[in-house]
């Protein structure tokens, strides 16, 4: 516990330090007209639903008071940027009912890669819209809603996306995570870490594409200690000397944390390749490390704990769903206080959870430069 008081000093230090010496008094506030979303389930708000079956209750009981798509009891990460920036919640570019894509849209589905996988839904549930997949549909999206948006009536204009703004949006990548999630399955570190390069090269083309249709602005999320997943330790016959000081899986976390090294250095290889972009890394790994190793402190309950779904007696029912055990049907639903637990399902995050995350990435005491998201288009 300790280190992680010391870690936190010192990131909060460097932070404010760091952003002085960018000068942040003298830029201005960055104007986004709009945020696109590339992702898995952590980012998806609706994608996933609308492509495959619905997220039912008890999700989105929070906030929204039912479920809207989202794999948690109310908001994402990635609906409290927009929130600080002015801007509506995204919507899924997949959804047909209720969107408005006049300040964005989300791309993200639950699920996804960005390497895409030999597997399935079905099967292990990866998504087929990896992230080429997605950027193939922003690619449609794009050129569609401009050839409309030019062509249609100004009374049409209010769902659609100006054209000038495409150059002004905000970017993001919050994917990765089910990459790293594959590699555990396979149980071959060796192959895993032979496959990262090509993953975080891949990702890096998605960036480049959209840089060459003028996406300027890319703020890029690395992917969190997966080893401190509760569904991890509740799956798992686990030996003490398995897991770290915080209680998190170490072999596990080793995946995450070799993925976002090599993340890292190819963002800086792309500031490099594309002098005109912004391009922020911001580390979701130690934002997320940090609320589990404060659990307590923080307001919030034992890390591992998890809110909906059955978990006792080796008896594992996720979130929402019901099963027959000796003759009795067992409900997983949540528990009576989601707000105190970082954990919804045993995966994602509750609301909030994200809100602390979210709250710190923001103000880019997380970030790599150092700059609040609201001046993320200034290249240092």
């Amino acid at each position: 516990m300790e280190n992680v008081k010391v870690f936190s000093i010192i990131i909060a230090v460097f932070s404010v330090l760091s952003v002085e010496s960018v000068g942040l008094k003298d830029l201005k506030t960055c104007n986004f007209g709009a945020v696109y979303n590339f992702g898995d389930s952590n980012s998806d708000t609706g994608g996933g639903s609308a492509a495959f079956w619905p997220a039912g209750k008890p999700c989105g009981e929070t906030f929204f008071g039912r479920p809207v798509g989202r794999g948690c009891d109310g908001r994402l990460i990635i609906d409290f940027i927009p929130e600080h920036l002015g801007l509506p919640h995204l919507s899924p570019y997949l959804d047909s009912i209720g969107t408005s894509f006049r300040y964005g849209a989300n791309f993200a589905i639950g699920g996804s890669t960005i390497r895409p996988q030999n597997e399935s839904m079905s099967l292990n549930g990866v998504s087929p819209f990896s992230l080429d997949i997605q950027i193939v549909q922003f690619d449609q999206f794009k050129d569609r809603t401009g050839h409309f948006y030019n062509r249609s009536y100004p009374r049409h204009h209010r769902n659609l996306p100006r054209p000038e703004d495409f150059s002004k949006a905000l970017y993001i990548f919050d994917i990765g995570q089910n990459d790293i999630a594959a590699g555990l399955r396979k149980k071959n570190d060796s192959a895993f870490h032979a496959s990262v390069p090509d993953i975080v090269d891949q990702l890096a083309k998605a960036v480049q594409n959209l840089y060459e249709h003028g996406a300027r602005t890319f703020w890029v999320h690395n992917t969190g200690p997966i080893g401190c997943l509760p569904v991890s330790l509740h799956y798992h016959d686990i030996k003490p000397e398995e897991l770290d000081e915080q209680g998190c899986l170490k072999a596990q976390n080793a995946y995450s944390m070799e993925f976002n090294r090599q993340l890292k250095a190819r963002v800086i290889k792309l500031r490099e390749e594309l002098p005109h972009a912004a391009l922020t890394y911001v580390d979701i790994y130690a934002a997320k490390y940090e609320l589990i190793g404060n659990a307590k402190k923080q307001g919030f309950v034992e890390a591992a704990n998890i809110c909906c779904g059955f978990h006792e007696d080796e008896i594992q029912i996720y979130c929402g769903h019901k099963q027959n055990i000796n003759g009795t049907e067992i409900y997983a639903g949540s528990c009576e206080n989601p707000s105190d637990f970082i954990s919804w399902d045993g995966v994602h995050y509750t609301e909030a959870a994200n809100r602390w995350v979210a709250h710190r990435i923001i103000n880019g005491s997380f970030s790599d430069p150092p700059l609040p998201i609201k001046h993320a288009c200034h290249i240092p």
